[in-house]
């Protein structure tokens, strides 16, 4: 089994933080594991993406060009990669800065408005988080139990944030329960 994930979105909404973690659930779950960032000179509202590499062989190759999955965080990034993604893949869109869909009918197209649930929670910092707990829970490629011991360890350093991101966890989950 081989699975692959692009997240990808503007610099400053925790792109890479949030593959980060699931690169971290996965390990945490023996598997292989690849995680490759990519941004501009600009970082900070120019174009950030990750690729995260899931197996449960040796990775031969990092580089893929067609990834299974897609988190869009905002339209230029759902414009960009959804053509890429694998037939059958998850294809997240935060409906709260995209207006439109992937236009893609052999994909499932998981449509839920990130940066307000994340708001309503009390920062829209905790974006990332929610949709990476959602994603998880619609994909099924980590153990959503891990997820939540990885984001409560990746926030063990400011004590502060893990009651915020563990309830962006939690609706997240939510929030991918209640789609069919």
């Amino acid at each position: 089994m081989q699975s692959e994930v692009m997240f990808a979105g503007f610099g400053g909404q925790g792109i890479l933080l949030s593959a980060k973690i699931l690169a971290h659930a996965a390990m945490e779950q023996g598997y292989e594991v690849v995680w490759i960032p990519s941004y501009g000179p600009e970082m900070r509202g120019g174009t950030a993406y990750c690729m995260v590499v899931i197996s449960d062989q040796p990775i031969g190759s990092p580089i893929i060009r067609n990834p299974a999955h897609l988190v869009a965080m905002n339209r230029p990034s759902l414009e960009k990669f959804a053509p890429m993604v694998k037939p059958g893949g998850v294809v997240l869109i935060n409906s709260s800065l995209i207006t439109v869909g992937c236009g893609r009918t052999d994909v499932d197209e998981f449509i839920i408005p990130v940066n307000d649930m994340a708001i309503a929670l009390g920062s829209v910092k905790s974006a990332n988080i929610v949709a990476l707990s959602a994603f998880a829970a619609r994909s099924h490629m980590v153990d959503t139990t891990v997820l939540q011991e990885c984001v409560r360890e990746e926030f063990s350093k400011k004590p502060k944030l893990i009651p915020l991101n563990m309830s962006a966890v939690e609706e997240g989950f939510k929030a991918a329960a209640n789609k069919n």
